[in-house]
């Protein structure tokens, strides 16, 4: 059993943050959620605590991470990320609050058609990012920015990226495991219990690596 942490939400109104959100505070941590909407987040718990706000906002990232032990950022805007890299300018500024707060851990959840920094993506993946996917070319560029500031820039932050291949919010197809070579289409909810459980794996420090289904 996890001990009980502190997390600051990124994303806790979105398709894979709801479920992560009701997972955690099951598990028995304590929640401060970042939210533009607060009413989307329809969860009420005592150890829940909603901050209206976005990673556009000036936000005061000290107070955000008083008495955080971790980060869990699960954050999209295909159309905004279009223009800019929103994710990746965010993550430049949260990570040297990170170091003045003592937060240590930091998980990012990317999409599976990010390429992980010096590893390209297999043949077939760089087909669907160029065709079906190519409406999302702008968040894919963002993610990867992201993981590149990581790699060179903040490997004394103990942080993670699972790139997820999420598909849909139906029911669980079963539990998703790392994997460096291959990445299954997950539900968002087998996608919020993996990140749940990734955040906590001293292994995947430093990792970038995809999820996949166990074959039976």
């Amino acid at each position: 059993m996890t001990t009980p942490r502190t997390l600051l939400v990124l994303g806790a109104t979105g398709q894979t943050g709801q479920h992560f959100t009701r997972l955690a505070l099951d598990a028995g941590h304590r929640l401060r959620v970042l939210a533009r909407t607060p009413g989307k987040l329809a969860i009420e718990h005592d150890d829940l605590e909603v901050v209206q706000g976005s990673l556009d906002d000036d936000l005061d990232l000290d107070a955000l991470l008083g008495g955080v032990d971790a980060v869990v950022m699960m954050v999209g805007d295909a159309a905004a990320q279009r223009e800019r890299q929103v994710n990746a300018t965010f993550v430049r500024a949260l990570v040297p609050a990170m170091r003045r707060s003592g937060t240590r851990r930091l998980l990012y959840q990317a999409g599976g058609l990010s390429a992980a920094p010096g590893k390209p993506l297999a043949p077939v993946l760089r087909i669907v990012r160029s065709t079906i996917a190519r409406a999302y070319i702008g968040q894919h560029e963002d993610n990867e920015a992201v993981m590149r500031y990581l790699d060179q820039d903040a490997r004394d932050v103990e942080w993670m990226v699972h790139r997820a291949g999420i598909g849909s919010d139906g029911p669980s197809k079963g539990e998703l495991h790392r994997s460096s070579s291959f990445i299954s289409i997950g539900t968002f909810a087998d996608c919020a219990a993996y990140d749940l459980r990734l955040l906590f794996d001293d292994s995947a420090v430093h990792t970038c690596d995809g999820s996949r289904y166990r074959r039976g």
